[in-house]
């Protein structure tokens, strides 16, 4: 397809109604009612153990298990993370295609002002904050450069939609109030509570329009936000599961061997479908499970 076709006739119509009849309920819930979801991120890392502490410690995720190099981290006993360890990985540059960060989505927005009450308390480096309408969202990286994004979505029925495209921004999030909806921190500190998701990937690529029509003409995402820097895809109505950007990757060729960052995005499929692996035109690989 080309890509101003692409631009110009992907819709998420249908998606959005189905949004916002489920969101009629008054109880979210997206993202995980959509044809296609999230399921686990896996990076690679030259030290395996210290990158998963750094999750336990900040976010608050919980060790699952571990198999080989292979450490598994998550919450309410699912599997969100896997971290794959190679002493012998070295650093990917930032303006290479890859992972632009990892959105973990929290069940509610007093967990989120929770989250926020401990990061202050603890002095955690940030790197943003923002109200997107759809969503309140804080930004930070992990120690190997991987960007994260911890949020909690607004009220599914009050997402606004025009001819298939999800009004969404960057707005002044309002700290205060998260944190005046926060309940107090447990002894041992913030625990990602059960319901914790990997709500969307962000990717960073070489050509965010290629990137949007391999997706779209590949695994079905309707594209619900875009332009020619970033675009942003779902199933079902949700305001993005997966986003693709080029700004800091434009002309990005595609990933490498030998280093660490992104290793896989695993997508989770409702309706059973078989089990299969793929890549995008930059090399990243994509898994589909049931």
């Amino acid at each position: 397809m080309m890509r101003r076709q692409f631009l110009a006739t992907a819709s998420a119509a249908t998606a959005a109604a189905t949004a916002l009849s489920a969101g009629a309920t008054g109880r979210n819930t997206l993202p995980l009612d959509a044809p296609l979801s999230v399921a686990r991120v896996g990076l690679r890392s030259p030290d395996a153990e210290a990158l998963a502490g750094w999750y336990q410690e900040v976010l608050g995720l919980e060790r699952l298990g571990s198999d080989g190099p292979v450490i598994r981290l998550g919450a309410g006993g699912q599997v969100l993370l896997e971290i794959t360890g190679d002493s012998a990985l070295r650093r990917p540059f930032p303006s290479w295609a890859g992972l632009y960060h990892t959105a973990f989505l929290l069940p509610e927005r007093p967990f989120l002002g929770q989250w926020l009450r401990q990061a202050m308390e603890r002095q955690v480096p940030m790197q943003g904050a923002a109200d997107h309408r759809v969503s309140e969202a804080l930004y930070l990286a992990d120690p190997e450069g991987n960007g994260v994004e911890i949020y909690a979505d607004r009220p599914q029925d009050g997402w606004t939609w025009t001819r298939g495209q999800v009004s969404m921004g960057s707005d002044r999030l309002d700290l205060r109030g998260l944190m005046a909806e926060a309940p107090a921190l447990p002894a041992g500190g913030f625990r990602a509570p059960a319901g914790t998701m990997v709500g969307h990937v962000h990717l960073q690529v070489g050509d965010a329009l290629a990137a949007a029509a391999w997706w779209h003409d590949e695994l079905g995402f309707d594209l619900v936000r875009g332009s020619r820097e970033a675009n942003f895809l779902s199933t079902g109505g949700y305001h993005h599961h997966i986003a693709v950007n080029q700004w800091n990757s434009r002309g990005a060729a595609p990933m490498q061997e030998g280093y660490a960052g992104l290793h896989h995005v695993t997508l989770r499929a409702r309706d059973g479908a078989t089990r299969r692996v793929t890549q995008d035109p930059w090399g990243i690989e994509v898994r589909i499970e049931a």
